[in-house]
């Protein structure tokens, strides 16, 4: 774990895909395609299909214009996402981190940890339901599975944005062509669905249902993931090519999107067809599988069941990659991607494994729409700072949004947080009407519901009556130091750590070279045996005594050159060892070896100079041999 010394999100693949200069404005096109496919699987993830399901077989055609209006609205922040991204160079998390105070800023962070944790924990059902209905495989055994995920994001990382690129769209291909065959399938009337895009009054049960398409249609996780993800390109920086970056990516937005709106129309067209005309009610991924191979046969629920895989694989991601963009934008500290996404998905996974062990697999549908409610609170603390950012015409300059976008974009925010509200309102009335002792509710959950109704009052009209601060914080990296004439530097204790390796010899090289025959050197090995964890000093088995040999050897050949030369040997966990001697001995100089670990043998074999640097308060040389 480190503070994040560089301002660049996602900094491994940020700016790694080069735009061709002077090309065919179709080629540079192409070179944009990517960023809104990954944030389009967010738009037909798992939690989409429960809504889409429960509307299509409760009212049949008639929610198709919800979806449309949703859809619309995710369009129209999705595109103010990436012009964040775009022409300020930052991702929302940062950009909320530079604007707001660190009392309302931890509290941002936090609602925005707990959306995404609530994210994946949809994704992780949905995937786990989709190995049962496809494989017969228990849901406890699905859900343990989908552990797996964080190894590949790891290797689609490693090889670059564009192979994620092209995983993420062939998901994507995978779920829209099984939901064109569905449609063939159940080959609805075109008349019929052509009547649902007409808006109409809603009221009960079918406004709860809307509330809960929306809801789940715009995640507060694919605004911060689109501010990043834009990023990935190589931009040019003039006035005319932020504007084409703009236009480009835009159209991907635009067909991105369309393509997520043709996926959730086609599951509520599917359970129009399938379900609301034979009088039939489903609320559960399951009973919809079910009852498709009763309507259509075999190959209805197959299709079914291997799309809602790939949009849970898919999906999940790109939740994990929100992750990683949330906690160095609001904390600025990055830790090892394959930690911060193991620990998304632990997040994800406590919850369902204590639901099926402790209430079973049925529970899950209900964690399912607890995960959605969890989501409507978040919503609004990504979508108002998302406003106020594209607003404020210091920073964005000529990029600045219009007039006519910025009442769009409000009414927007309204609609969205206002239907939210409404349905995490119901929802607490629910419990508590339900609840055998309800004081704990009225204890606990109210008071804090009203708390997060305060975070985001002032984070709606803070940025509005409150001074802008020009404070340090809002510049990445501080400002230039004036740079004086060094004085003199005499280093009188040089450390170097020893492991017998083929490095020893350039590490005393460059120790020397250093310090001259003015300074005097200390040799440090340390010894990593289970029984020198145990016994320490104690220890004399065949490797401690071996060692020792051969560094008196080290510090003879080193005398005998004309150099002073001591050697300490420590014992156990190798970094807290090399930095408790090179302390005691009062070093003002560290030479280490590196060998150059990747990916596995970094987890199987430790990586001590990046340990011993958070350790040690003195300068550290690192001289690095390839293996």
């Amino acid at each position: 774990m480190k503070r994040n010394t560089g301002n660049e999100s996602l900094s491994e693949v940020h700016s790694s895909v080069n735009i061709p200069p002077g090309k065919s404005p179709w080629k540079k096109f192409l070179a944009f395609i990517g960023p809104a496919y990954l944030v389009g699987v967010g738009y037909m993830d798992p939690g989409n299909w429960a809504t889409d399901l429960a509307g299509g077989s409760m009212f049949g055609y008639s929610l198709i214009w919800v979806l449309l209006m949703s859809n619309l609205m995710a369009l129209l922040l999705q595109s103010l996402s990436a012009r964040l991204g775009i022409v300020r160079g930052m991702d929302l998390a940062q950009a909320s981190r530079n604007t707001y105070p660190p009392i309302v800023n931890i509290p941002l962070y936090v609602l925005a940890e707990i959306a995404i944790a609530a994210t994946d924990l949809a994704e992780v059902i949905g995937m786990a339901i989709g190995l049962q209905l496809l494989f017969g495989l228990p849901l406890i055994w699905g859900v343990s599975i989908t552990v797996l995920d964080t190894i590949l994001v790891l290797f689609l990382m490693n090889r670059g944005i564009r192979m994620m690129e092209t995983f993420i769209v062939s998901m994507v291909s995978i779920i829209g062509l099984s939901f064109l065959a569905e449609m063939f399938i159940a080959k609805p009337e075109i008349g019929e669905i052509m009547s649902g895009f007409e808006p109409s009054l809603l009221s009960g049960e079918a406004l709860y249902i809307a509330i809960g398409i929306i809801g789940a249609t715009v995640m507060p996780h694919n605004l911060y993931l689109h501010s990043s993800l834009v990023q990935t390109r190589k931009l040019d920086r003039s006035s005319k090519g932020l504007r084409e970056a703009l236009k480009f990516n835009f159209f991907d937005t635009t067909i991105a999107l369309n393509l997520a709106f043709f996926v959730n129309a086609a599951i509520l067209i599917l359970a129009a067809t399938a379900f609301y005309k034979n009088g039939i009610v489903v609320d559960e991924i399951q009973d919809a599988h079910r009852l498709l191979e009763d309507l259509f046969g075999s190959l209805a629920p197959a299709l079914f069941a291997i799309a809602l895989i790939a949009a849970g694989q898919s999906s999940t991601i790109t939740g994990t990659l929100a992750g990683q963009i949330v906690m160095e934008g609001y904390l600025n500290l990055r830790i090892r991607p394959w930690l911060r996404r193991l620990l998304t998905r632990t997040l994800a996974i406590a919850p369902a494994f204590f639901t099926i062990l402790y209430f079973g697999e049925t529970a899950l549908g209900d964690l399912l729409i607890l995960s959605q409610v969890v989501l409507s609170l978040q919503l609004g603390f990504a979508v108002i700072p998302l406003i106020h950012f594209n607003s404020d015409k210091r920073r964005m300059g000529e990029f600045t949004i219009k007039k006519w976008v910025k009442i769009l974009s409000w009414t927007a925010a309204v609609i969205i947080v206002a239907l939210n509200a409404k349905l995490v309102v119901e929802t607490i009335n629910a419990w508590v009407s339900e609840a055998e002792n309800p004081v704990y509710l009225h204890i606990f959950v109210v008071p804090l519901a009203v708390i997060i109704g305060i975070l985001l009052l002032y984070v709606t009209f803070g940025p509005l009556i409150r001074r802008e601060r020009r404070s340090k914080r809002n510049i990445p990296h501080g400002e230039a130091l004036r740079i004086d004439l060094p004085d003199k530097l005499e280093l009188r204790k040089i450390a170097m750590t020893i492991d017998f390796s083929k490095n020893d010899r350039d590490t005393i090289r460059y120790a020397l070279m250093h310090g001259g025959k003015r300074a005097s050197y200390l040799l440090i090995h340390i010894v990593e045996s289970a029984g020198a964890h145990y016994l320490g000093r104690e220890i004399r088995d065949l490797e401690t005594r071996s060692d020792e040999e051969n560094i008196r050897k080290y510090v003879e050949d080193i005398r005998a050159m004309g150099y002073e030369a001591d050697y300490r040997i420590g014992y156990g966990k190798t970094a807290p060892s090399i930095a408790k001697i090179v302390e005691e001995n009062t070093c003002d100089f560290l030479v280490m070896g590196a060998h150059g670990h990747r990916a596995l043998k970094d987890i199987l074999l430790g990586t001590t100079v990046d340990a011993v640097r958070h350790l040690v308060k003195i300068p550290i040389l690192i001289v690095r041999q390839e293996e």
